[in-house]
């Protein structure tokens, strides 16, 4: 069988206002190692608590591991006040007989003019039938150490024995990953080296990097709130998808514009044309009547001089004549934007998909619904963000994380909650009467902010 490869917690310290937070998804909580259910992760808090630090946190988690060069945006989401920052995320690999228990930890600090991976590490334990191997560090590369290209040595030798011109390429890859700032584990030179076809030892360890980076590369999406802009904007609709069509599989965001039409060439136009084909099978269940087109202009030639289509993306209801899909609403949009990567994630194990304020422009009663047939018959994992509280009512407390005012513990669950509790209840009572191990809300005073409004206005009107 394929590996399949679940997230099971992602830690934060220094990112953002986050000085430590953890995350855990609702199996790891539970402490099952299985993937044969769906696993539901909603994030809650006040503005400015630290909700979307995951999902961008999880964004460059992606970067990094399919060996992208590290963006020079990254410095600024390093604590202002701190010189380093780490992300430390926790898998599990379900491979033909074997589980690994996966822990991968990058820490990333401040150059001159930009971040940099100055320190990876992978640890591995590996279950078989009733054994379990203790965790055990087997790739340690640190950007400071000229001496070793990686340890431990004992790993490294492994590699080497496979084949001793190994020796040479790993060296070359350490140098070529610095340049290009971006992961050494995972950076496309010594990934091609540790991913080969290994009889020793290493054939394990090989296992494991191959299965983290097609992970990141086809199953783990992430939507931040830039990918919610360009929709508000009107300007652009990016359509995460992913397809598999025999043994080649795409992923991305179709970006296709919402100002005006736009000219594809024959392989892009068949693509889009199968986006749009998955969508449609959901989309007219979530909103009665309606489903999309792509609407052809007719052949237009392309700057390369090959043959292209005219095409504009459509919407379609019923006894209606066809409108532009920029007249929809804002949240119709961002449904579409994320449909295909819900329907991927609702039928593929190893597909994670986190969004950033998946409630934005949705009607509540409809992302309850959604998230409770998401939660009880999906396969794969769902990590959102959320002001709406509605959630709170159709998911179990596992499913559920809030954010807190102490930023040095910035995530827990609800404690005392019973099955027949509403959590939304619950929550709310938590806000105006505490009882959590955190305060979960950071006081405002409705006298202080009328205050502060009024005050305002005065200065206002005599400006």
């Amino acid at each position: 069988m394929e590996s399949i490869v679940r997230l099971a917690s992602l830690k934060i310290f220094n990112i953002k206002n986050v000085q430590s937070g953890q995350i855990v998804m609702p199996n790891a909580c539970r402490k099952q190692l299985s993937y044969k259910n769906a696993e539901v992760l909603g994030i809650y808090g006040q503005n400015g608590s630290g909700k979307t630090a995951v999902i961008d946190t999880l964004y460059y988690l992606q970067k990094i591991m399919v060996g992208s060069t590290l963006e020079e945006e990254v410095t600024d989401y390093i604590d202002a006040g701190k010189d380093q920052a780490e992300i430390a995320a926790d898998f599990h690999i379900f491979a033909e007989s074997t589980i690994y228990e996966v822990s991968y930890k990058i820490t990333l600090g401040k150059s001159e003019k930009c971040a940099e991976i100055i320190r990876e590490t992978l640890s591995c334990a590996v279950n078989k039938g009733e054994n379990r191997s203790n965790k055990t560090v087997f790739m340690d590369y640190q950007r400071s150490d000229r001496e070793a290209v990686f340890t431990p040595r004992k790993r490294f030798d492994e590699v080497v024995e496979a084949n001793p011109e190994n020796r040479t390429d790993l060296i070359v890859a350490r140098k070529m990953a610095e340049k290009s700032n971006c992961s050494y584990i995972f950076g496309e030179y010594s990934r091609e080296i540790f991913c080969r076809n290994y009889q020793n030892n290493f054939k394990h360890y090989s296992e494991v990097i191959q299965a983290l980076f097609k992970f990141a590369l086809m199953d783990l999406f992430v939507i931040r709130n830039t990918h919610s802009g360009v929709i508000s904007a009107n300007f652009l609709l990016p359509m995460a998808f992913k397809i598999q069509q025999n043994e080649i599989g795409m992923k991305g965001d179709f970006a296709v514009p919402l100002t005006e039409p736009v000219i594809l060439n024959e392989e892009r136009k068949t693509l889009l044309d199968t986006i749009v084909e998955q969508i449609n099978m959901v989309l007219f269940t979530i909103i009665p009547g309606m489903r999309i087109a792509v609407h052809n202009y007719g052949k237009q030639l392309m700057d390369s001089g090959e043959t292209g289509y005219r095409v504009e993306l459509v919407s379609i209801r019923e006894n209606m004549p066809p409108i532009p899909i920029r007249m929809e609403s804002e949240g119709i949009i961002k449904l579409i934007s994320i449909l295909n990567a819900l329907i991927q994630a609702f039928g593929n194990p190893s597909i994670c998909l986190a969004v950033d304020e998946l409630d934005a422009g949705i009607f509540e009663y409809m992302l309850g619904e959604l998230l409770d047939i998401f939660n009880k018959s999906a396969k794969g994992q769902l990590i959102f963000t959320s002001h709406n509280l509605r959630p709170l009512e159709m998911l179990d407390k596992d499913s559920i994380m809030f954010s807190t005012a102490n930023p040095e513990r910035r995530y827990i669950r609800m404690k005392n909650v019973k099955a027949s509790n509403n959590l939304r209840d619950t929550y709310l009572r938590g806000i105006t009467l505490g009882g959590q191990d955190e305060v979960i809300y950071e006081e405002t005073d409705s006298l202080k902010i009328a205050r502060a409004f009024r005050k305002a206005g005065r200065t206002a009107e005599h400006a």
